[in-house]
């Protein structure tokens, strides 16, 4: 779900009920944007012109064909090329890519085809009609600077530049002595919108107080497991749970390259930056499983 904590500055509320902020563009970092795609939209435009006065040099008359060609070629400038670089290029045009501005959808995930199509076609509306005071109005007008495309389709430009310390990945193992119940856990049936509240929950976890960060691990463990088709061991916590599956899903797809250790979950102290060591083998859940260093034991 996204909030709006104030003009320009917006948030998406994760399961845990951590609010994830980013920044809106505003009106003069996407007007800049879209003036340089236009340079290179005429740019590419004046080329093809020439080309055709270089055919007729050369004595190769196109006729009315030319003239087709022209519209076509307007078509795919004014609504494709917007449509599919923001396709392919998750949300970014050449233009959006200078100033850092990405497109996504309201609820922060990638844009889609659909999205893209519906913000070039009412594009048209909202940058010739009455000289683009309709999309001037309705950047002025939203708290999230949304223009009409954006509204209709859902979908907000966000600032990727900010003075915040770039995100860096991190790397979920597997919890000490639980490598082969991570190992037996099948991840291919989870996805990113999966996997992405998991992670903030693990990431944030030792920010939570105990009873919530408890009820928030149950919570996201229920479904997760019924995806995965799978109950967690009896006895095992339901945060250790989700450490495996984390740790099962950056198995299967191939981990981040560059990581830091994310916190080991309840196998260790939360206020403890470092690794954690091993829990004592001589201390055993009624299951067979190592019991975790912060005192927790396995129900009988």
């Amino acid at each position: 779900m996204l909030v709006t904590s104030g003009r320009g500055s917006s948030g998406i509320v994760t399961p845990e009920a951590v609010v994830l902020e980013f920044e809106t563009a505003g009106m003069a970092s996407r007007l800049i944007a879209a003036t340089l795609d236009a340079v290179i939209e005429l740019a590419i435009l004046f080329a093809v012109v020439l080309g055709f006065f270089g055919l007729s040099e050369l004595g190769l008359e196109l006729g009315g064909l030319s003239t087709a060609l022209l519209y076509v070629l307007l078509f795919l400038l004014i609504f494709g090329y917007p449509a599919a670089f923001e396709t392919l290029w998750r949300g970014r045009t050449p233009g959006k890519a200078a100033l850092g501005l990405r497109v996504v959808t309201v609820e922060g995930g990638p844009i889609r085809f659909r999205h893209a199509a519906i913000r070039a076609m009412l594009g048209l509306f909202d940058k010739f009609v009455f000289s683009g005071i309709v999309g001037v109005l309705s950047l002025l007008a939203t708290r999230r600077n949304q223009r009409l495309g954006d509204l209709v389709a859902g979908t907000i430009v966000l600032r990727e530049r900010t003075g915040a310390r770039a995100p860096s990945a991190v790397s979920f193992a597997p919890p000490p002595g639980l490598e082969s119940y991570v190992a037996s856990l099948d991840a291919g049936g989870l996805g990113h919108e999966d996997y992405a509240p998991l992670r903030s929950f693990l990431i944030r976890a030792t920010g939570l107080a105990p009873p919530a960060r408890a009820a928030v691990a149950a919570q996201l463990a229920t479904p997760l497991g019924e995806r995965l088709r799978t109950t967690p061991p009896p006895g095992l916590p339901a945060e250790v749970f989700l450490a495996c599956v984390a740790a099962a899903y950056q198995q299967r797809n191939g981990g981040p390259q560059t990581v830091r250790p994310a916190f080991a979950s309840v196998w260790a102290d939360p206020l403890s930056r470092t690794a954690p060591s091993p829990p004592p083998t001589t201390a055993q859940a009624a299951d067979g499983f190592p019991a975790p260093t912060n005192g927790y034991v396995a129900p009988s």
